[in-house]
């Protein structure tokens, strides 16, 4: 059986707090929502969408590129995200168990960035 995208965890975790960030955003009144709420909506989808692009792309190298892209747009939601607590947009608990989501899946992607980087490191030794 094939390896498909649907069975990296780090990528199911990021698809499933973009959808929880959409459900509190999507909440927010209009100014908020066209403001904050796009650009962290954008930020936090950008996360899965990188991790997706990657897995597609031919070699090792742009897979581990387009990860570098996802690890730059979880730290532009985290950034959001504090925001929207400092705004009171959330409230305490919500944003410690979103913060607490964001750094597991942090660990995850550098943890297949790691992963990505031995097997290139071994497909080049091989050629």
């Amino acid at each position: 059986m094939p390896f498909i995208l649907e069975d990296l965890e780090v990528y199911n975790l990021a698809e499933s707090f973009s959808d929880e960030i959409w459900k509190i955003v999507n909440e927010w009144d209009y100014f908020i929502k066209s403001g904050l709420g796009k650009q962290f909506t954008n930020a936090t989808d950008s996360i899965s969408a990188n991790i997706a692009e990657g897995y597609g792309r031919y070699s090792i190298k742009e897979n581990i590129n387009f990860c570098f892209y996802a690890r730059g747009s979880l730290m532009e939601t985290k950034s959001w995200l504090k925001k929207s607590f400092r705004r009171k947009l959330i409230d305490e608990s919500q944003f410690y168990v979103l913060i607490g989501q964001l750094e597991l899946i942090h660990l995850k992607l550098n943890a297949y960035i790691k992963v990505l980087k031995q097997n290139l490191k071994k497909q080049n030794k091989d050629v």
